[in-house]
């Protein structure tokens, strides 16, 4: 393309920028694309007739963006591609429509982000004055937190290129590769200062114990971060209280204390609590425990699992009774029969999508400071095993972004992974922590958690159905490589910053072995609005529909397609808006016979694969996860109990260290409805409806995000 004198260009918002014509084929590409158009040489030659239309009316002054667009139009035309032109025109509308949206949401986009991405923004992670107007733009939250993170370098070596890390991590956040948990985002450069999302707080068997546990909470709770307890060292309900000679309420009266605190407080006034409750299954108010949640409005805050041994499930195996222990005497106060337990969990679970299960010896094989005690809980979700006051910070590597031209860029992925890990280290140092336990064991240990999003996107970029044994190893291996590399990183960095201050005596601490920095580096976690705002999948999960109708914001939907699907259906030439509102109508499109078969294969969502696959793939992943793996096992309405019990039973036999499942319908609320199963009206429709947090995990309300 000849040099213009054209420079610069007038953006909508008055902005002058650089003048790039390569954009302007670019367009033009992807309207011929969107028109079965073949391209070759074309769009090149157009944009060329562009520019040289553009050099002659503007002589060397500054077009403005809509300038260009209307010549764009205009050489379509006299061309010869009038559809090519239409698609053009219609995605200028279709922009236009965007851009008023986001107008009225009252965020400056200057990342060209989703609607609902902006409206999510606005809501949990812009700074706002004090009237609540955003003063600050996706970008600029992203340099925010940049700057606060690249900080702790500092601490280590006086001398620096503090600047090159701070564009480094910015570049990374930026470009959507990898996202750190909400509370990194909300808080990192403010006043607040409390950049991890994972906590553990004991609970002791004392009046003093369970009412420091729930102030604890409050204010992990305030500064935007969840929790996870164990109850099962309270006394049994009935039990003897010798300070008043009375008798105790037990676990769960207590739990329904915590649950109502928590519906008094906003997360940092931008997210909910969210809490995990464990009681050990060997307790004396397990079954209470185990029906907690059968009402609805009970323990609305709380994930419930039971936590489960090998001596348990050893004893369900062989229809054997087990003990239950007192845990104020230390003493067998009566036996269950175990298969009876098992199978009230199962009814549970299948009926209300509580309790899950925590497999307490699988975690213990696997802590890395067992000197250190027994990790008796895990945060809400359950991707973090956590020993008391012990927080995590996590972040996530957005898998999408990592296949190019249909391979994935190990070499890129080894970038992101090192400079993520970089990143969660230097987490570690510039929290503010909400209490002095808090702080004094998370430096010590200085656990992180990486892990992925985009899973599903990236097996679709790659050709892979994600219920296949090429999607199985696909994962495993990409796991490992990241696992290895996060190792490695973490070597790295005790070389430079020393080891974790409890690695002597820890699992790592092995003869001839490079000393790490972190007790932990790897975890999967329920991505939830880190990946609206990547534009991706949620975690490991499957797609949850192909078409939706999105709630952005009250009064305002909108209709979204899967972008991989959306492409190649413009490519193949059988994309028509009728179609993607037919999708709409039930999310999956295995029943819509018109299309490719091979792109139904492809195309499949999480109520379209069998209950194995979801576990197999967690358990994939949990081989080369260090901390654990966040997974819900999404079961249509038809699903049985035996479909509950085969699940929990696979998870234990593979080696996950928890399991929850969620049978679409069984909560009265929910964020995920699909037309055909549990209509929601839109209209005279019934429509594939997603609350605007909804990143396609668990569909229950319950869910914390």
């Amino acid at each position: 393309m000849p040099d213009i004198p054209i420079t610069k260009i007038i953006k909508r918002d008055g902005r002058v920028e650089d003048f790039q014509p390569s954009k302007i084929a670019t367009a033009i590409s992807k309207a011929l694309g969107a028109t079965n158009q073949k391209d070759g040489q074309v769009a090149e030659e157009l944009a060329s007739r562009v520019v040289a239309i553009l050099q002659e009316r503007f002589d060397g002054t500054h077009p403005r963006v809509e300038d260009v667009q209307d010549v764009v139009e205009r050489v379509l035309m006299e061309a010869g591609y009038p559809e090519t032109a239409k698609a053009y025109i219609l995605y200028r509308e279709q922009r236009a429509e965007v851009r008023s949206v986001k107008r009225f949401i009252g965020v400056e986009d200057d990342l060209k982000l989703g609607v609902n991405a902006v409206s999510v923004l606005k809501r949990r992670y812009l700074l706002k004055d004090e009237a609540g107007n955003v003063i600050e733009t996706p970008s600029q939250m992203f340099r925010r937190v940049a700057k606060a993170v690249a900080a702790p370098d500092l601490t280590y070596d006086p001398n620096v290129d503090i600047a090159s890390t701070e564009e480094e991590f910015y570049q990374l956040m930026v470009g959507r590769e990898f996202i750190p948990n909400s509370p990194c985002l909300m808080n990192a450069g403010t006043e607040i200062g409390q950049l991890a999302a994972c906590f553990v707080i004991p609970v002791e068997d004392s009046m003093e114990g369970i009412f420091t546990a729930l102030k604890d909470m409050a204010l992990i709770h305030q500064s935007g971060g969840g929790t996870g307890f164990s109850f099962s060292r309270l006394r049994p309900k009935g039990d003897l209280v010798k300070t008043t000679m009375g008798i105790a309420s037990g676990p769960v009266s207590f739990m329904k204390i915590f649950d109502e605190a928590t519906n008094t407080i906003k997360q940092g006034g931008r997210r909910r609590g969210a809490n995990m409750g464990i009681l050990r299954v060997d307790h004396p108010d397990i079954l209470e425990f185990i029906t907690a949640k059968s009402k609805p409005g009970v323990l609305d805050n709380f994930n419930i699992s039971v936590g489960v041994t090998d001596r348990f499930m050893e004893a369900v195996k062989n229809d054997e009774d087990y003990d239950l222990i007192n845990p104020r005497t230390n003493q067998v106060s009566t036996r269950l029969p175990a298969r009876d337990v098992f199978n009230l969990i199962i009814t549970n679970a299948w009926q209300t999508g509580d309790p899950g299960l925590i497999f307490l010896d699988q975690i213990n094989r696997a802590n890395p400071t067992p000197a250190l005690g027994d990790i008796e809980s895990t945060n809400p979700c359950g991707e973090v095993p956590l020993l008391p006051y012990e927080s995590c910070n996590l972040g996530s590597i957005n898998l999408a972004k990592m296949v190019v031209d249909g391979k994935l860029d190990y070499d890129r992925l080894r970038k992101v992974v090192r400079s993520a890990v970089h990143f969660l280290d230097n987490v570690v140092d510039a929290s503010v922590y909400p209490l002095p336990q808090i702080t004094e064991i998370t430096r010590a240990n200085r656990k992180i958690g990486l892990g992925v999003m985009g899973l599903a996107d990236a097996l679709i970029k790659l050709g892979i159905p994600y219920d296949t044994e090429e999607a199985l190893q696909f994962g495993e291996q990409v796991m490992a490589f990241i696992y290895d590399e996060a190792e490695k990183m973490s070597q790295d960095l005790a070389e430079q910053r020393g080891a974790f201050a409890n690695y002597k005596g820890s699992i790592w601490d092995k003869p001839g072995a490079r000393p790490r920095r972190n007790a932990t580096v790897t975890s999967v976690a329920p991505t939830g609005t880190i990946s609206i705002i990547a534009g991706c999948s949620s975690g490991i999960e499957p797609l949850f529909s192909v078409a939706f109708v999105r709630d952005v914001m009250e009064g305002t939907r909108l209709l979204e397609v899967n972008s991989e699907f959306e492409r190649i259906a413009k490519e193949q030439g059988f994309y028509s808006r009728e179609l993607m509102m037919d999708i709409a109508h039930y999310g999956s499109i295995q029943q819509i016979e018109r299309l490719p078969k091979d792109i139904r294969r492809l195309f499949v969502t999480s109520m379209d694969i069998a209950p194995e696959w979801h576990v197999r793939m967690q358990a994939a992943f949990q081989k080369h996860v260090d901390n654990a793996v966040s997974k819900t096992v999404n079961l249509s309405r038809e699903a049985t109990p035996e479909d509950v019990r085969r699940i929990y039973w696979m998870a234990y036999e593979l080696g996950c260290k928890g399991i929850t499942i969620y049978r679409y319908g069984s909560k009265p609320e929910q964020v995920l409805y699909v037309g055909p199963v549990l209509a929601r009206e839109l209209g005279e429709d019934e429509l594939v409806s997603a609350e605007s947090e909804f990143a396609g995990g668990c569909p229950s309300g319950t869910c914390p995000f």
